[in-house]
């Protein structure tokens, strides 16, 4: 069943995407924890101590709700019928993924770089990015977007495939739970840094074995779409670290490396200016057109993430047995 889930749900995110119809688990689960900051921020002290607790248990009640909450419809669908659990399966490992989504949002600031309207450009990519993008070059809203590709290619692509093919739909849904408390609290600013300490450094542990490996599936789906492996290889291994975060930087190095380009440096969150490292070599200034060479490696890599996943677990299953 869950083979079948996880192919069937990646097709159906090539096909369907994310239509803006459908409710979505993550919007449930961004609900949930902006609800629980409040009332966590009003019950304990606003104290060092006091913030890291309640985001302790912030991470303690998102995680083990997500888990009971679509571990247990599962469970009790298969009771009743096991289509019906199939159903269920299916449904959440297509929205765990985002390969199209991502592919169509950067997309959507090639088309406005390529009619030379900056400012809409800035806007599309502004809904990707989690940078202040509203003063962004030509060349800066071009890596935004392509860094934004690569490392989602991790987060939106090669982990929940990871966490699929382990423990189906519902590990894949805990895993998004603690992706989006990230997202949402795992900030190094005043309001965060104690609070949000907890739901960084899980989302850390979670990603961390995720995005080597999808730094490699990258490099190797680099290779299979027409760009430079080797040279993938290279950047990957020298600039893999050069990142704040001990996951960023993967995926996003094998992705520099493959273009022959220099993405990363400084960048503007909040209205502050953070003095990052670059990451990969300034050997050619970076165009749209390598957003697209960047959507094609994530493809392709997507491809080779699903199967080569699914051959991995049946083997596991194999030699279990």
């Amino acid at each position: 069943m869950i083979w079948g889930a996880i192919a069937a749900g990646f097709l159906l995110d090539l096909l369907l995407g994310d239509p803006v119809w459908m409710p979505h688990p993550v919007v449930w689960m961004g609900k949930a924890i902006g609800k629980l900051e409040g009332v966590l921020r009003s019950v304990f002290p606003e104290t060092e101590k006091g913030q890291f607790w309640g985001g302790v248990l912030l991470v303690a009640a998102m995680v083990g709700g997500s888990g009971l909450f679509f571990g247990g419809i599962c469970w009790a669908a298969g009771r009743i019928h096991p289509a019906l659990a199939f159903f269920f399966q299916t449904l959440w490992c297509w929205q765990a993924l985002a390969l199209k989504g991502l592919a169509e949002e950067s997309e959507k600031v090639c088309r406005e770089l390529e009619k030379g309207d900056l400012p809409a450009a800035r806007k599309a990519v502004s809904r990707i990015v989690g940078r202040d993008t509203q003063a962004l070059t030509e060349e800066g809203v071009t890596k935004a977007a392509v860094e934004t590709v690569a490392e989602n290619f991790s987060d939106g692509v090669a982990a929940p495939l990871f966490y699929m093919l382990l423990g189906g739909a519902p590990l894949a849904m805990v895993y998004k739970a603690i992706n989006t408390m990230d997202s949402m609290v795992g900030y190094r600013n005043e309001t965060y840094l104690y609070f949000g300490r907890a739901a960084a450094r899980l989302d850390d542990a979670a990603n961390f074995l995720p995005s080597r490996l999808a730094a490699l599936l990258w490099i190797a789906g680099a290779v299979l779409a027409g760009f430079d492996g080797k040279k993938a290889w290279k950047i990957w291994r020298r600039d893999r670290r050069n990142h704040a975060s001990p996951n960023s930087a993967q995926t996003e190095a094998a992705c520099a490396g493959a273009l022959g380009i220099r993405l990363a440096g400084p960048a503007s969150y909040f209205g502050k200016r953070y003095d990052k490292p670059y990451i990969g070599d300034d050997l050619r200034q970076p165009g749209p057109e390598d957003i697209r060479r960047a959507n094609r490696m994530l493809y392709v890599s997507g491809w080779l993430a699903l199967g080569l996943g699914l051959l991995a677990r049946g083997c596991v299953i194999w030699l279990w047995r």
